[in-house]
């Protein structure tokens, strides 16, 4: 089974985005990086896959909406984000 394609939103500078981008490296995963620090047509695709979204990143990973650095580093500490990677 191959691993999920994953989404992640990010910004020029972002500490936080650093640290998902870090955690998912760590992992071994391949992701695609979309930066919408100048804001343009992926912020505004991030904005309609979650609309609630104010802040980066957004992760995406396969058809679940992952959140941001913390919740992405809590399905870690819940030893649920391997399961999720591997499909």
């Amino acid at each position: 089974m191959s691993q999920p394609h994953i989404d992640i939103y990010t910004k020029f500078g972002c500490g936080y985005c650093y640290r998902a981008k870090k955690l998912l490296d760590d992992k071994g995963a391949v992701y695609e990086e979309h930066d919408i620090t100048m804001g343009g047509p992926k912020r505004d695709e991030m904005m309609e896959r979650a609309p609630q979204a104010r802040t980066v990143p957004q992760i995406f990973i396969g058809d679940v909406y992952v959140g941001g650095s913390d919740d992405l580093a809590a399905l870690e500490r819940a030893g649920k984000l391997d399961a999720l990677l591997a499909g």
